[in-house]
């Protein structure tokens, strides 16, 4: 017989092992100590050879083949036209191909043409040159000793896509150009233009051709993005790079050596959990991520109303976060700061406690429309002590326009919008915003 001493539920843990799995990270121990204030072990150890180091085994060339990486630096030309050209020169020489040996599925990888774009503003522009310059050049291409081609519609996997168009694009891609289609069938993607979101998640086997445009902000970023393609085939990746951007111009002049040891400049990511911005936006919501799934009595959304800041709970959770601050930053200031920054929020949460009229809640239920709520989400307004966002991914308001006034200009000849009020009418200054 033994007895355990009474202590309060979250002093009693248990060890946990957390396994992930990653390419492209380096000083991954240091990381996930500032992180997660463990410990790293790579599991399992390498190998004793490079051949086979378990986790990548090398193979021969001749027998799959990989990804050509082919850079492209015009000096004096605009990188837009060297881009037209890249874009013309791929798709008319894979029709060339793929009708010159009966549209076999050893041709149909290069048929689609991936663009990738280090941002929104370049991709919007060379869609437009995808409809319009490139387009009316394929229908030209023959007399380049190339194949006349006629192209759809481009498509697009980008932020400003709906989550509801993101797997009909993701089928399309699958659809192949071998054979003759089918007359009201679904018609494959010739070019498909997408930001870093095609660099995690997108496993399409069949895509073969990729036009990258200026050289990614990071080396991982430019693995992962690139390894979208010459999964099932041999892949080919065009690397459009401008002059007038240093960092692009150094990448060209050492395009072989860079790409024969491209994992080992792999950039070390900056993992800065206790920085002043940091504990602006994400103080709040651990404080009430601890205080609800610590103790089952203050879980409830009614149960802000009885948590008291000078409880023991409260007091273990401080003390629990200044000795994370001071583990990780290696630094008590960071700790004592951390500390005054949770003060303030715990004496504003006892301030709304304390104060007469309906029960207060972390947030507005539908069904208990006498909770005031204690958390404050983003909604595009001042950032507040209180203010807790419920996605790591959008912590930033979107940004409205303001009509102040009349602004002079004819409607007639302005693109049609439709446009709500968000304040009162008979404020003279009015905000809208664009409805979808």
């Amino acid at each position: 017989m033994f007895s355990i001493p009474a202590t309060p539920l979250w002093a009693v843990t248990s060890p946990r092992t957390m396994i992930a799995s990653t390419a492209t990270v380096r000083r991954a121990e240091r990381q996930i100590n500032d992180l997660f204030s463990r410990r790293t072990a790579v599991f399992p150890p390498s190998g004793l050879t490079a051949d086979d180091n378990f986790f990548a085994r090398r193979r021969k060339t001749k027998d799959k083949p990989g990804r050509r990486y082919v850079g492209i630096c015009a000096q004096g030309v605009r990188t837009k036209s060297v881009a037209i050209r890249v874009y013309v020169a791929q798709l008319a020489a894979a029709e060339l191909l793929h009708s010159r040996y009966g549209r076999t599925e050893l041709t149909d990888p290069y048929m689609t043409l991936v663009g990738y774009f280090n941002s929104l503003r370049d991709l919007g522009g060379m869609r437009r040159l995808v409809e319009d310059d490139i387009s009316t050049r394929l229908t030209r291409a023959d007399r380049r000793s190339l194949a006349t081609r006629f192209i759809g519609e481009p498509a697009e996997l980008t932020s400003r896509m709906s989550s509801d168009a993101i797997p009909d694009i993701l089928e399309k891609l699958e659809l192949s150009f071998e054979g003759t289609r089918k007359k009201g069938a679904a018609r494959p993607i010739d070019v498909l233009l997408a930001t870093n979101m095609i660099a995690v998640g997108v496993d399409v086997s069949r895509l073969g051709a990729m036009v990258v445009n200026n050289q990614p902000k990071s080396t991982a970023e430019y693995i992962q993005a690139t390894s979208r393609v010459g999964r099932r085939a041999p892949g080919l990746v065009f690397t459009v790079l401008n002059w007038a951007r240093p960092r692009d111009l150094s990448h060209y002049e050492t395009f072989e050596s860079f790409h024969a040891t491209v994992y080992q400049h792999v950039e070390a990511l900056s993992v800065t959990p206790f920085a002043d911005r940091a504990l602006d936006r994400g103080l709040t919501g651990v404080l009430a991520s601890l205080v609800r799934n610590l103790k089952q009595r203050y879980n409830g959304n009614r149960g802000a109303q009885f948590f008291d800041i000078r409880g023991e709970l409260a007091d273990h959770v401080v003390r629990s976060l200044q000795r994370r601050a001071e583990d990780v930053t290696d630094d008590r200031h960071a700790g004592r700061e951390l500390g005054v920054r949770l003060k303030q929020r715990l004496d504003h949460w006892e301030r709304r406690r304390k104060a007469p009229g309906a029960v207060l809640g972390y947030n507005t239920a539908s069904r208990q429309g006498d909770v005031t709520p204690l958390l404050k989400k983003p909604d595009g307004g001042r950032w507040q002590l209180m203010t807790c966002p419920t996605s790591l991914r959008e912590v930033e308001p979107p940004v409205q326009l303001m009509f102040m006034g009349d602004i002079g200009q004819d409607p007639v000849s302005e693109p049609p919008f439709v446009a709500r009020p968000q304040t009162d009418s008979t404020d003279p200054s009015h905000t809208f915003q664009e409805q979808p």
